[in-house]
């Protein structure tokens, strides 16, 4: 099958699905191309923040995006050592929602696919996964991607990559990949919550672990870190170890543990942190983790994504997407809140992470998160940097009117 469109976007995640939906609200022809049959896929960034939902807003959406089943966190806390301490309020953040949204990813992407789907010129492909690019000379002119029905082959005026951190369309374009590197790998795993289970509080860190849990309606979802290929050793160990590590970081799980009955039910994250060093060429730009992969750290990564997507729609409305410059100006609008980002990101990892996973003497709270516990006003300042970060987007790309109700 042969298409033609303006833009082909390559990946229905958060960056794809965000830009497909605002080149089709501004009238321009889009094909996003998703090689999965759904968006159902677990253990992925659900953290919606305060920057993210700013720009939900500007679309009209944020009443019917807040009606989905969702968790709302206002506060970040750890337990370090036994000992809770606040580092981080959101109430006082100078945005709409002063809070981290909690949702399943595959709900978000839903809700932008059902949306993006009332306007004439959007059309999303599942199952259709890419699998090389088009070109004459230096320009890429287009996609090839393998489905159920066999070959498609798109032609487009401009390609972006959003196929994250394993990109195919930045590997077959010769992208060059500047890695940074991560000492850790999160293990990923879910348990059961309980009415009486606390609320707030994110990272548990005992000597030598470390576990951060985030709150869904009623479950768990648990990321214990590891230091880079530890979970080979860590399972060669037993599973009832593994189960007594997360226990004695989280005592109040140790009546529901057992729910990780198998290795199976464990799933890894290789850490990543990577950037382009050039993310366009003539009729291809790259966005989001095809980009610049991120660390979990903060779940900023889908957050990140986002604010390159709304970037992106801005200039290519503003500009003609067939003009490398027009292209480079999305790098340089995003570069420095990548860059400064992955610096703290970095930062935290072989300072603080790497710190805890090696030591063997019994932690504490260290005095910066006891100042932060002190004094409330202090507490707002991670929770800009994680809710709104370095150059928040906004909504600047036009709107044409959708031809179908939602």
């Amino acid at each position: 099958m042969n298409l033609e469109t303006g833009t082909c976007i390559a990946g229905g995640g958060p960056a794809g699905m965000m830009l497909g939906y605002l080149l089709a609200r501004a009238g321009r022809p889009v094909v996003v191309l998703e090689k999965h049959a759904d968006f159902f896929r677990d253990f992925r960034g659900d953290t919606i923040h305060p920057s993210t939902l700013d720009v939900i807003a500007e679309l009209g959406l944020l009443d019917a995006f807040l009606a989905l089943p969702h968790d709302e966190l206002t506060e970040i806390a750890a337990c370090v050592g036994g000992e809770r301490v606040r580092v981080g309020d959101f109430t006082h953040l100078p945005t709409r929602c002063r809070m981290l949204v909690l949702m399943p990813q595959w709900d978000f992407l839903n809700f932008l696919a059902e949306r993006a789907r009332a306007y004439p010129h959007f059309r999303l492909h599942m199952q259709a996964e890419v699998t090389d690019l088009h070109s004459d000379g230096d320009r890429i002119t287009g996609l090839r991607a393998r489905t159920p029905d066999g070959e498609l082959d798109v032609r487009a005026g401009l390609v972006v990559g959003a196929d994250g951190r394993s990109s195919v369309v930045r590997e077959r374009a010769g992208l060059l990949v500047h890695d940074i590197g991560a000492p850790i790998d999160v293990l990923w795993f879910r348990l059961s919550r309980k009415p009486d289970d606390d609320e707030q509080t994110l990272g548990r860190v005992e000597t030598g672990k470390l576990l951060v849990m985030l709150r869904r309606t009623d479950y768990w979802q648990c990321a214990y870190v590891v230091r880079k290929g530890g979970y080979d050793e860590l399972r060669s160990r037993g599973l009832e170890h593994f189960r007594d590590e997360v226990v004695s970081v989280a005592p109040f799980v140790r009546d529901r543990v057992d729910e990780i009955h198998s290795w199976d039910d464990v799933h890894v994250l290789v850490v990543k942190v990577d950037r382009l060093e050039r993310w366009h060429r003539p009729g291809l730009l790259c966005i989001g983790d095809a980009a610049h992969a991120m660390s979990p750290i903060g779940g900023i990564g889908i957050n990140l994504a986002i604010q390159d997507a709304v970037a992106a729609a801005n200039v290519l409305c503003a500009g003609d997407p067939t003009v490398e410059a027009t292209l480079a100006e999305v790098q340089r609008r995003r570069e420095l809140p990548t860059r400064v980002t992955q610096a703290v990101q970095v930062f935290i990892q072989s300072n603080i992470i790497e710190r805890v996973l090696t030591g063997t003497a019994r932690v504490k709270p260290p005095f910066a998160m006891r100042v932060l516990d002190r004094w409330a006003f202090l507490r707002r300042f991670p929770a800009y940097a994680v809710g709104v970060g370095v150059r928040a987007e906004h909504v600047r790309s036009p709107a044409a009117a959708a031809v179908a109700s939602v």
